[in-house]
């Protein structure tokens, strides 16, 4: 073979090589711009997770409950917004008996009394308060006051809910406005204790209305 061609040869099989290689690098480089797309977009998603909405708000579900109807609907409104829930707890055990509990929510109220609270929480950790108490002589219960009272709601949002026998929300979100004047207090919703477990509906209307 002439010098000459295989000279030629050698140059154009260089040259093949060096195309091959930077097209295998390329494909390469473009493989890894597609995974760290896919990473991103799962990323992303996550920002929804328990306890976020709307980006980075943070809810709590805050609930006061003796017979059971506003754990429920504090259950729903929890499911419907996949937000942390916690049941507020005092360190005095109320009593089983429903009339006598009623007696004993009476004379609370008319000593202003402040239950001690067993349950503690970290309020800086959120910026929304769905705030749920059953209708007690037409008012919260005493516990709501102490909670109220421990912890500054200062530039967070309430949203109040309560399960009642027919007397309604009872002006209860202006009561929870005085007590923290420096909160937005949202419409408040309220159940009758009959229909607990039939107010999803009512509940997810609610939501709807004041933005979740």
């Amino acid at each position: 073979m002439n010098k000459k061609v295989l000279v030629l040869l050698i140059g154009i099989l260089l040259i093949v090589s060096a195309a091959i290689i930077i097209m295998t690098l390329k494909d390469k480089k473009n493989d890894n711009i597609e995974k760290d797309v896919k990473v991103n977009d799962v990323d992303s998603n996550n920002d929804n997770g328990s306890g976020n909405l709307s980006g980075n708000e943070r809810v709590l579900v805050l609930y006061f409950s003796m017979s059971g109807n506003t754990e429920t609907v504090a259950n729903i409104i929890h499911d419907e917004l996949k937000c942390d829930i916690l049941r507020l707890e005092t360190v005095k055990s109320y009593k089983s008996d429903y009339n006598d509990l009623l007696d004993e929510a009476q004379e609370e109220q008319k000593k202003k009394a402040r239950p001690e609270l067993k349950t503690k929480i970290n309020i800086d950790d959120y910026d929304t308060i769905f705030l749920g108490y059953p209708n007690w002589w037409g008012d919260m219960p005493m516990p709501i006051y102490t909670f109220l009272d421990d912890y500054d709601l200062a530039g967070k949002k309430i949203a109040p809910f309560i399960t009642h026998g027919g007397s309604g929300l009872s002006n209860t979100p202006k009561k929870i406005k005085d007590e923290e004047q420096n909160a937005t207090v949202m419409e408040g919703l309220a159940i009758s204790g009959t229909n607990d477990k039939n107010s999803k509906s009512a509940i997810k209307e609610w939501l709807t209305k004041i933005g979740y």
